[in-house]
C-alpha cells in the first residue's frame, strides 16, 4: 500500500514537472519504485530549480552526481543526480547525456554541494561543467594524464610515481612493468623447483 501510494506521489511529481517543463523532459522511466527522468542539458537548471522551488516537490536535499560511461553511444555519458525531498519523503533521479566535449550546466548556484561531485565527475571522467566555479581534479595528481573511470583507460596507467633519493623530489616516469607476465606452476607454491614438495604428489 505505501509502495502504490508513493508511486502515485512520484506520478504527480512527472506530471507537474512536465506542466512546467515538458520540452525539458526526454523520458521517464519507473523502475524499482524510483522515479528517472531524462533531461536535456539546456533545460537542466531550470528543472532542477523547480523542484527544488515548488512546495509541491520541494525536492532541497542534493544527495549524489555521478557519471556513468557508455564508450559505445555517440553521447557516452550520463550524468545522474540524486535528489531527496525531505518533506514528501520522495526521491528522483535525473540523467543527461553528454559526450567528452559538451559541458553539462554546474548546478553549484542552486546546490553548493554540487561543487566536489562534479570535480569528482571531471577527475575521473572528463565530464566537463559549464559555470563551474573551479573545475580542478579531486582525487588525482594535478599532472595526472587522462581520466581513471573511462572504460578506454588502461589499467596501469601511462605514469607512476616514485620518490628519487638522488634528485631528493618526486619524479614521473612512463609505466614500466618489473616481470613480463609469467606462466605458473600452481601445482607447487615454489615456483622453479627441480624436486616435488609434499603434497603435490597427490595432484597427479
Amino acid at each position: 500500500m505505501a509502495e502504490a501510494l508513493e508511486n502515485d506521489a512520484l506520478g504527480d511529481i512527472v506530471d507537474i514537472v512536465r506542466e512546467a517543463h515538458g520540452a525539458a523532459i526526454v523520458d521517464e522511466t519507473f523502475a524499482f519504485d524510483q522515479l528517472t527522468l531524462l533531461v536535456t542539458r539546456d533545460g537542466l537548471v531550470d528543472v532542477v530549480r523547480f523542484l527544488r522551488d515548488d512546495p509541491r516537490a520541494a525536492f532541497v536535499n542534493l544527495v549524489d552526481v555521478c557519471a556513468v560511461d557508455w564508450p559505445a553511444r555517440p553521447e557516452r555519458f550520463d550524468v545522474v543526480y540524486h535528489f531527496l525531498s525531505p518533506v514528501h519523503n520522495l526521491r528522483i533521479r535525473l540523467k543527461v547525456h553528454t559526450d567528452e566535449w559538451t559541458p553539462v550546466p554546474s548546478l553549484t548556484g542552486l546546490f553548493p554541494a554540487a561543487d566536489w561531485y562534479e570535480r569528482e565527475a571531471y577527475d575521473l571522467y572528463g565530464v566537463l561543467f559549464s559555470e563551474h566555479p573551479d573545475l580542478r581534479r579531486l582525487l588525482t595528481d594535478y599532472g595526472f594524464d587522462g581520466h581513471p573511470l573511462r572504460k578506454d583507460f588502461p589499467l596501469t596507467g601511462f605514469v607512476e610515481v616514485r620518490y628519487d633519493d638522488e634528485a631528493k623530489r618526486v619524479v614521473y616516469e612512463p609505466v614500466r612493468l618489473a616481470q613480463q607476465f609469467r606462466d605458473f606452476d600452481f601445482l607447487s607454491p615454489w615456483e622453479g623447483t627441480d624436486y616435488v614438495l609434499p603434497g603435490d604428489e597427490k595432484a597427479n
